[in-house]
């Protein structure tokens, strides 16, 4: 067949009228199994694809689903995002949806601009990152019964097990835990622990990775803890700053994880400048600058991150958005389990360290602002 094939040629080769091959793909309940088997059959044999414009048109829906696109200066790592909306992007179009992508400089704007998009029609359903305690956007959502999907657990809590608040986010936790084990597993038996201030519900989760497995595995005192602990701004010169003054007062320190790639390189510049350049170092994200300079690093996995994301808004294999019951037990989140990724460093001089380049500053990127997930 050289032209593409229609649904009259569908209702054709399985024998049914051109309304039954509508009815199996838009309310396939209705139709009876076998003639339904009979309908798909034909449907692949001839590789028929419904023209997407006019089912959106029939069907009332735009088969879109919209995400800001956030500034690079509001403490999401550009790098990581930019990963995030290319997993989105290329899983949803294999299930013909579309992403569209719409800006707002904070997050009252943010909800204007989607309560213009649901008004016009334009978008079935939103994704949010960089969720925070009190998020007014999410409680919006809810409050209008807008389906959503968050990058990013609702860490006020009040909508944790929200039926209408989906989310998926990164287990932080256990890959901050695995980081800390396996230097602790490599002999190191001092392991400090660099993160963001508190209120910040990732950071704050990360932390408490770190936590548990030098308390398991060393059995570190309150006192060490809070000795070993540091808090800072997630730029690279204030982690720097931090971990020198950290490494000239204890000398015994002899492993850094790190809540972030930026915090890490920081970190990196910092031992290498008190002459410890040996010193081990984990960070968090995976990023193409930490991998260019042979970092280790948590890789949040953002291909399944993106995947839980649509299968929550979709289903397993649909392009609709799934109607859910809460008392139906429908699952509400997915949490990704992250995996640790071990590499030989470049060995930093002090002289690199004090010339690090502002581009390569710049490109680790100030992931992390005290409140977003990501």
């Amino acid at each position: 067949m050289d032209r593409l094939p229609t649904i009259e040629d569908v209702a054709r080769a399985a024998r049914v009228s051109r309304q039954t091959v509508s009815n199996v793909l838009n309310t396939p309940a209705i139709v009876k199994p076998e003639t339904r088997k009979r309908v798909e059959v034909a449907i692949r044999k001839l590789a028929y694809r419904p023209h997407a414009s006019a089912r959106r048109l029939r069907m009332r829906k735009s088969s879109t689903i919209a995400i800001r696109l956030d500034p690079m200066t509001n403490g999401i790592s550009g790098a990581l995002l930019d990963r995030f909306l290319h997993a989105l992007t290329e899983q949803a179009d294999a299930r013909g949806i579309r992403i569209l992508l719409f800006t707002a400089a904070d997050p009252a704007a943010e909800i204007e601009q989607i309560r213009k998009l649901r008004a016009g029609a334009d978008v079935d359903a939103f994704v949010l990152t960089a969720t925070f305690h009190g998020d007014p956007r999410t409680e919006w959502l809810v409050e209008n019964d807008v389906p959503f999907v968050t990058f990013g657990r609702p860490w006020g809590a009040n909508d944790m097990n929200n039926p209408k608040h989906l989310w998926v986010d990164v287990d932080g936790f256990a890959g901050m835990r695995e980081a800390a084990i396996h230097l602790i597993d490599q002999g190191s038996s001092r392991v400090g622990f660099v993160g963001w201030p508190s209120l910040s519900g990732t950071g704050d989760d990360r932390r408490r990775g770190w936590q548990a497995a030098v308390e398991e595995r060393l059995s570190t005192s309150d006192t060490d803890l809070a000795a070993l602990n540091l808090s800072v701004e997630d730029r690279l010169e204030d982690a720097r700053d931090a971990v020198v003054a950290l490494l000239e007062s204890d000398e015994k320190i002899d492993g850094l994880v790190c809540a972030s790639d930026t915090l890490a390189l920081g970190a990196m510049i910092a031992a290498a400048s008190v002459g410890r350049s040996d010193l081990p170092i984990i960070g968090f994200d995976n990023s193409p600058v930490g991998q260019a300079i042979g970092l280790s690093s948590v890789d949040q996995t953002l291909d399944e991150v993106a995947g839980g994301a649509l299968e929550l808004l979709l289903g397993q294999t649909g392009g609709d958005l799934v109607h859910r019951d809460a008392a139906a037990g429908d699952t509400r989140h997915r949490l990704i389990t992250p995996h640790l990724v071990i590499r030989q460093p470049l060995r930093l001089l002090a002289s690199d360290a004090a010339s690090t380049p502002t581009a390569t500053k710049s490109a680790v990127g100030n992931h992390k602002n005290g409140k977003e997930t990501q």
